[in-house]
């Protein structure tokens, strides 16, 4: 017999009875049954149940077992009687009558969390004792998930024609977005090396060098404040780039593979085929969704409404149509009129920075606003509407519908859509300071109100990004988004107004996280020259930081262009998780600090030494 196991703990069934098998594995549960002992064998498959009783020669090892120790045991495999046999487990038809055990793993001290049970603890505690975190069933379902789901990926590109090449961890820095993790190099002191990024440059190199299609599943590396959907240090995307191709080509190509995966493990939920993924501009994404990652679950849509503000007795809203670059939005809330839930939403408002959130919601017209409206008690209306001489309508209620009259309120109303029961939430200014808060508003409306389809993966591509961006203050104009995308229109373009200058770039949005960002290269150095220089770099300064790129570009470079989709969102959404440590095998915490093996750590003075490196302490 195999020194360790003949059997996993998920492999016996009523088949083995009588055979005498070998299991290893953890200590799940005890149970101490007035002298007969069961102990939960747990492994990585499953579990079994094993018993002891006294006339077993190691009943009294048995009896010092805790949880967690680590054991083998040798025993015979019984039926378990008709009424208790566990249905809940694959191996609940059985237990087995333990003969032998030893001790593989015994533990000192007391544990600093239960792998057992379903207890929470602080994430502190859980990052530090990670590997006892792991053991749990969540996270083993977890990690698995994430190894199942990235070599679907690999099989669902490899069946495309792509390659799969690796390109270089170590390489020089370049502003990608993000701050690059340096690396001091010893055999030339005084430079540095860096962590890449993204294989950007790279993927693109691939091109010029005449392979058609690549991928790789690859480390990403940038130093980031975190959050929930994100790492502070790295994480994995599906990299991929492809030669001859214009941007719907690369939708055609990846949108199938991204669809099939969340199919593969998406538990049942509808996955919308990717013919019918949306396709929006990122200036009607901010419009109606307050988003450039809009979770489309949500069925609300933000509308502009300024016509019924301007000149209205509602002095805010009408002194602030009167500035430059000014707009009033709506967010339309179905079923949420009420006067409880607009307070709610004016709380909400207030909580994040705004002095509140101006509202209308309709109603039934009440006998009091009746009374109130014809200067009458309250008791000659309710008779007037006992005998059928009024009939109680509709009404719009709140300060906004007071101030800006009925007329312009029932325009709104008309033009949003709503009727009795509904309510709609009023912002306004310009749009870039009161966008971010009109998307979460629209997202917890959304959800408070049972609007959003939480049985479902909603995908939309985000088309159209703006190249450029003005400085409201300087005039400064700068890159918004990727420098590297080709502007549509080529070099024309590039003559009008910077602001207007869009990109062949793309993001890929599901449930209101990005799941894949890509583009159509700028691959011809006059252009890129151009597009640099409008943002203020000269000729030197591009070919300084991206040399080798340029370089390569003029040595006949082709059209291209590709996307990456981030791994660790993917299973997160797959796995249900709202946060991205929760499929990380070991994450850092939100300190970007790794408790478990104490990183960051000071370096010892000879390292410092070898690097000719000096630590300078700041003020």
């Amino acid at each position: 017999m195999h020194a360790y196991r003949s059997h996993t703990c998920a492999d016996l069934t009523a088949a083995n009875v009588g055979d005498t098998i070998r299991l290893s594995g953890w200590v799940h549960r005890r149970r101490d049954h007035g002298g007969v002992i069961f102990i939960d064998l747990r492994d990585h498959y499953g579990i079994t149940q094993v018993l002891c009783d006294p006339d077993s020669p190691v009943f009294s090892q048995i009896e010092r077992l805790r949880s967690e120790w680590c054991v083998r045991i040798d025993g015979t495999v019984k039926a378990r009687a008709p009424e208790l046999v566990n249905e809940k487990l694959p191996t609940g038809e059985i237990e087995v009558y333990i003969r032998d055990m030893e001790v593989l793993g015994g533990i000192e001290a007391d544990l600093p969390l239960q792998v057992f049970g379903d207890q929470e603890y602080p994430e502190e505690t859980r990052l530090a004792y990670r590997y006892l975190d792991l053991r749990r069933e969540v996270m083993q379902r977890n990690m698995v998930l994430r190894s199942d789901v990235v070599s679907s990926i690999r099989q669902r590109m490899w069946g495309n024609g792509f390659k799969e090449f690796q390109t270089p961890i170590i390489t020089a820095s370049s502003p990608e977005g993000a701050r690059d993790f340096l690396v001091p190099s010893r055999l030339h002191p005084g430079k540095f090396y860096a962590l890449p990024q993204a294989p950007q440059q790279f993927k693109q190199l691939i091109m010029v060098s005449g392979f058609d299609k690549y991928f790789q599943i690859a480390p990403c590396f940038r130093d980031e404040d975190p959050r929930a959907d994100r790492s502070p240090t790295d994480f994995y995307q599906l990299d991929m780039e492809m030669s001859f191709v214009e941007q719907q080509d690369v939708f055609d190509t990846i949108a199938p593979v991204i669809a099939g995966v969340f199919e593969e493990f998406g538990g049942g939920k509808a996955v919308d085929a990717p013919a019918e993924w949306a396709q929006i501009s990122y200036r009607d994404a901010a419009l109606w969704y307050g988003s450039d990652k809009p979770d489309l679950r949500n069925p609300i849509k933000m509308q502009v409404v300024s016509e019924h503000f301007a000149g209205s007795g509602f002095a805010i809203f009408a002194k602030l149509l009167e500035q430059e670059g000014t707009e009033i939005r709506a967010i339309p809330a179905p079923t949420g009129g009420s006067r409880k839930f607009c307070d709610r939403m004016n709380a909400f408002a207030q909580k994040e920075g705004l002095p509140g959130m101006g509202y209308i919601f309709w109603r039934k017209q009440s006998v009091d606003s009746i009374a109130q409206e014809r200067g009458i008690s309250v008791k000659e209306v309710n008779a007037m509407v006992k005998s059928g001489e009024i009939t109680l309508g509709e009404e719009a209620a709140g300060p906004l519908a007071k101030n800006i009259g009925p007329e312009r309120t029932e325009a709104i109303r008309q033009q949003l859509g709503l009727g009795v029961g509904d309510a709609a939430f009023f912002l306004g200014g310009k749009p870039k300071a009161f966008e971010g808060v009109a998307g979460k508003a629209r997202t917890v409306i959304g959800n408070e109100l049972g609007l959003t389809d939480k049985d479902r993966f909603a995908f939309a591509w985000i088309v159209d990004f703006p190249i450029y961006e003005r400085d409201a203050e300087t005039g400064k104009v700068d890159f918004e988004h990727n420098p590297f995308s080709m502007p549509q229109g080529g070099m024309a373009a590039l003559d009008g107004a910077p602001e207007e200058v869009l990109g062949y770039q793309y993001d890929l949005a599901c449930n209101g996280y990005e799941l894949v960002s890509g583009a159509i290269r700028n691959h011809k150095p006059e252009i890129m020259f151009k597009a640099f220089e409008i943002a203020g770099y000269g000729k030197d300064e591009v070919e300084k930081r991206f040399g080798g790129m340029v370089n390569a570009f003029q040595y006949g470079a082709p059209p291209h262009g590709g996307c990456a989709a981030g791994i660790d969102r993917i299973v997160m959404l797959l796995a249900g998780q709202d946060n991205i440590r929760e499929v990380i095998m070991f994450p850092m915490n939100q300190r970007a600090e790794d408790l478990m093996m104490g990183a960051p750590s000071e370096p010892m003075n000879e390292q410092l030494r070898e690097l000719s490196l000096r630590v300078v302490e700041q003020d």
